[in-house]
This record gives C-alpha cells, sequence and structure tokens, in this order.
C-alpha cells in the first residue's frame, strides 16, 4: 500500500497527513486513495493488454461511493451491478450504458425496465425462469434485452466458504450440465438475444488454478453451443482475483500472473472477454482511520478499544478477515493486545493477540486494505451514524460522504397514532 506510508514519523495518504484528516472530520472515518486506484486500474489494463478490447466493468457492490465510481469511469471503466440501485449509481457517476453489466440473482421486474429503458451491455442471467420475466418484460417494452447465461462449473474457489460461488450448492448460475438446455430455452423466448456465457467462482482467490478450470468448462461450453448453432460473442469471467491483507500468508497472484493465464486459458476462443474486479482495484485503496477510546486490562491481553466497531467494519467479525493494524504516529515500542470496538458484541473484534504499535488513549490508528466490501456493508447497529468517506488525490482532499447525523437516525422512524405519531 504504497499511497498509505510514513512520512517525517506520520502515515499520510499520498501528500495528505492523516491526523489533518482526522482533526476536520473526526474517527472513524475511511479514506481513499486516487493514485492506488488508478495504478492498481492501469496494472489490469497491462496485464489484459493482449486481449481484443476486453471491458472491465469494476463490481460496484466493492466500493459504491459517487466519487469513487467517477474516478474509475474517467479511467474507462464499465461496471458490474447487481441492483437497482448500483446502476443508477454507475449511471450518475459517468459510466457509459454500454459498459454496464446487470448480474445477480434476484433482478426484479422493476429492475430489469429500468436497465432496458437506460441502456447496458448485458443481463447476466441465472436460472431459465430469469430469463422468463426478463422475456416478458422487454416483449411488454417492445424491445430486445441482450444476454447471457451464468454457469455454475462445480469449481471449489478455495476461499472463505461465504464468498465461494462456484460450488455446485451455490445459490449462483445454472448447473453447467444444464447450460445447453437452458440456452435452447432461451433462444426460445421473445425479446432475448443470447450472446454470450458467464461465470465466477468466488472472491478474494488467491491461487489460479480454480479460475483456470472453471475458465476451461466455459471453453468447452462455448464450443458446444457453436455446434447447436448458438452465436457466442462475449464470456465474462468474472473477477474475484484477491488482494494481500496478511503479509505473513502466501501473496495473491499478480495482475500479470492473471493476465498470463487469461491468454493461455481463452486462446481461440473468438470472443469480446468481460472482467468484473472489485476489490483487485479499491481494496488496498482504502484504510479505516480511528481513535484509540482507551486502552483496558485484559486477562490474556490490554484491549485496544476503538472508536471504530464492527458496524463499521464487518470483515473480520463476519469473515476472521486479517486486516494490518498500524499507529498512524508511531511512538516507538510494540505491545500485543486484543484489538476491538465499542459494539456490544463478543465479536465486535478486529484483532485478537496481535503484536502492534504501542498506543495509548487518543492515539490514531489506521485499519488497512479498507477499501473494498467496508463502508458499503456499514450499519447502524446500536444506533451509530455511519462513516464518512474522505477521497485524496495527491495533496488535496475532499469529504465525499458526510457523517450520518444521529438526528437522522432519529428522523427516519415514525410513531404509529396509537402511540402518539
Amino acid at each position: 500500500m504504497g499511497e498509505f506510508e510514513l512520512r517525517d514519523g506520520v502515515i499520510h495518504c499520498e501528500h495528505v497527513p492523516l491526523p489533518l484528516i482526522a482533526r476536520e472530520v473526526g474517527t472513524p472515518a475511511y479514506v481513499y486513495s486516487t493514485a492506488s486506484m488508478r495504478r492498481q486500474v492501469q496494472a489490469l489494463r497491462s496485464a489484459l493488454a493482449s486481449l481484443d478490447d476486453p471491458l472491465i466493468a469494476y463490481a460496484v457492490k466493492a466500493n459504491p461511493n459517487a466519487a469513487v465510481l467517477a474516478t474509475l469511469a474517467a479511467e474507462g471503466l464499465g461496471g458490474d451491478v447487481v441492483s437497482g440501485g448500483e446502476y443508477r449509481r454507475a449511471r450518475a457517476a459517468g459510466i457509459p450504458a454500454e459498459k454496464i453489466v446487470f448480474s445477480g440473482v434476484g433482478k426484479t421486474a422493476a429492475e430489469m425496465r429500468l436497465a432496458l429503458e437506460g441502456g447496458l451491455c448485458q443481463f447476466n442471467l441465472e436460472s431459465v425462469p430469469e430469463a422468463e420475466m426478463l422475456s416478458e418484460v422487454a416483449v411488454s417494452m417492445g424491445m430486445t434485452a441482450p444476454v447471457a447465461l451464468r454457469v455454475n462449473p462445480a469449481v471449489q474457489a478455495g476461499t472463505h466458504a461465504k464468498i465461494s460461488t462456484g460450488a455446485a450448492d451455490s445459490k449462483f448460475g445454472i448447473p453447467i450440465a444444464e447450460a445447453m438446455s437452458a440456452c435452447a430455452r432461451v433462444r426460445e423466448l421473445p425479446g432475448l438475444e443470447l450472446r454470450g456465457v458467464a461465470v465466477h467462482i468466488g472472491s478474494q482467490l488467491t491461487t489460479l488454478g480454480p479460475l483456470e478450470a472453471a475458465f476451461r468448462k466455459l471453453g468447452e461450453l462455448i464450443a458446444a453451443l457453436r455446434a447447436a448453432g448458438h452465436r457466442i460473442s462475449t464470456a465474462d469471467l468474472g473477477g474475484g482475483l484477491g488482494v494481500a491483507y496478511d503479509p505473513s500468508a502466501p501473496p495473491p497472484p499478480a495482475p500479470e500472473e492473471y493476465g498470463a493465464m487469461v491468454s493461455r486459458a481463452t486462446a481461440g476462443w473468438d470472443v469480446r472477454l468481460i472482467f468484473e474486479p472489485g476489490r483487485l482495484i479499491v481494496g488496498n485503496a482504502g484504510i479505516l482511520l480511528t481513535e484509540v477510546i482507551r486502552v483496558k486490562p485484559g486477562g490474556a491481553h490490554p484491549f485496544v478499544i476503538l472508536d471504530a466497531a464492527m458496524n463499521d467494519l464487518m470483515r473480520p467479525s463476519l469473515y476472521d478477515a486479517w486486516h494490518g493494524i498500524d499507529a498512524v504516529v508511531p511512538k516507538g515500542g510494540a505491545m500485543v493486545a486484543d484489538v476491538v470496538g465499542p459494539v456490544c458484541e463478543t465479536g465486535d473484534i478486529f484483532a485478537r493477540a496481535r503484536r502492534m504499535d504501542r498506543v495509548e488513549a487518543g492515539d490514531l490508528m489506521i485499519i488497512r486494505t479498507s477499501g473494498a466490501y467496508a463502508a458499503t456493508m456499514a450499519s447502524t447497529y446500536n444506533s451509530r451514524p455511519l462513516t464518512p468517506e474522505v477521497l485524496v488525490n495527491g495533496d488535496q482532499w475532499a469529504v465525499v460522504r458526510e457523517r450520518q447525523d444521529i438526528e437522522r437516525l432519529l428522523q427516519d422512524t415514525k410513531m404509529p397514532d396509537w402511540l402518539g405519531g
């Protein structure tokens, strides 16, 4: 994470010292680096340079902040969306309609109409009943919907069970053994144009073997579909390439390794390849800036209690995820501590028995690699307002989502008449 480094004894985001942001915005707060996002986009684009006009459709769910989306739109990225809300965010941020792929297992008729009216590259269909619904919607609008069929290749991704999407019992996609009959049914339906196939086996993948196995199956399916008379012009390979969270763990494959594997695995397919990176682009581009409330004695180790909590960053409690944690202004010395938040849940913990910078009440800390699946998954549990987000660009910075006001939380609930409403 070269954009979050010590300079003169203080961690900066690019050229902005983090204590400045803490003073102006308060803590906790998310801070994102424009330079990091751009660097990751350039690395991926370079890795895929040998391909013919690939579409890189950023997975909006990873971080849907409008300023983040606008930054990536300016870099030429498209968007992979999974809801009507994400579609609207992507379009509002300047992502062209023809670069939007609409994925997701539970698209509604209203969401289908929204995307057909606004335009898109394609829908990734996940079941025959979904295809039948889209057919009805498209016909009612006098339009033809471009579609691809997402298949489930029954490949174990080797990642956390909650972010593995390609196993045989996954809710996602159509079993690859049923793909031929599903495509035949799609061809029968009016208002649909079958353009391609799609696969996505999981997130935070740290080896290329499962991906290559899935792509091999997809290539065999493309050949069989063409033999059956289908015109296949796109293949969506999903995303999922991991980033380094724990420096002691083996590093995930570099983008250039991934690109070489893709070129090898898809040789001769004669399709436009679509990619859906999310974490790879924004994961290391963000940190959660937080302040130590107090250090409390514990049975085995002291508890470092932060003003950030599981409602701000769910990944450690949800996935047992490891995140780097550092003092913003290291004072020297180290300690072993359990790093926790103030929420009334035992699971509100960021790290156990972590060897870390010695800190005390009032010190600032950062939780690293918090640019993806972090602010977007936050909640107001324990009536804690949503955390603000800050975007840095060189020596410039701006609040790109204000801290939610507790008064807004109170106003969002309404009393029924029988309680004096």
